[in-house]
């Protein structure tokens, strides 16, 4: 069975005017959608045809096949990454709060330390927030790397930093774009979760 691309959690004008309804069509339609198509054709007639998503991608990492890999990570990595989104603004509560205030002190210091990372990532990739057994760190991979295929990377939220993700909207004024997100997109009702360990099948196909 060939992977899809998931359909969006929300409405394509639902996080306006922060990401606009312009963005996902070519940021979800387009290049998402080219990640899910490139992969199916890399492993159509293979021994990966039929694969569960997060098995393709760690056979390649395996491989050291970088396609493969590039193609079928940038699906999972998008996929969580709208599961992640909201047009309702949250604040984080109950345990992750607590996590929250353990590891930062408060929420807009991890908002902060993901803004810096986020924003001082060179060229394209993923700021990350993740699960390192009981505690909260934040970081950044590059290109189409993924917690998925790092022991101890338990991912609970990502935010993208190619500059595709907010170019129609920002030009090339990624900090403004991370001011945006993290001030009124994050869905912390999905990082809270995540908490359980399972993230990484949220996002994951087959």
């Amino acid at each position: 069975m060939a992977f899809e691309l998931p359909a969006l959690p929300f409405d394509k004008d639902a996080l306006a005017p922060h990401m606009s309804a312009e963005t996902l069509e070519f940021h979800h339609g387009k290049h998402h959608k080219a990640y899910v198509d490139k992969t199916n054709g890399l492993i159509e007639n293979t021994d990966l045809a039929g694969r569960k998503l997060s098995e393709v991608i760690q056979a390649a990492k395996d491989k050291g096949n970088k396609g493969l890999f590039n193609n079928s990570a940038q699906i999972w990595n998008h996929s969580f990454f709208w599961l992640g989104l909201t047009g309702e603004k949250q604040q984080p509560s109950g345990k992750l709060a607590d996590m929250i205030a353990d590891s930062f002190g408060t929420t807009e210091n991890l908002v902060a330390k993901l803004k810096e990372e986020s924003v001082n990532h060179f060229a394209s990739g993923w700021g990350w927030l993740i699960l390192d057994r009981d505690t909260l760190k934040i970081g950044s991979l590059h290109d189409a790397d993924t917690p998925l295929v790092y022991e101890g990377m338990v991912p609970l939220l990502t935010i993208d930093v190619w500059e595709h993700a907010y170019y129609v909207d920002y030009r090339n004024a990624r900090p403004a774009y991370l001011d945006a997100v993290t001030a009124n997109l994050i869905n912390w009702d999905f990082v809270a979760q995540n908490l359980d360990g399972k993230g990484a099948s949220r996002a994951d196909q087959g």
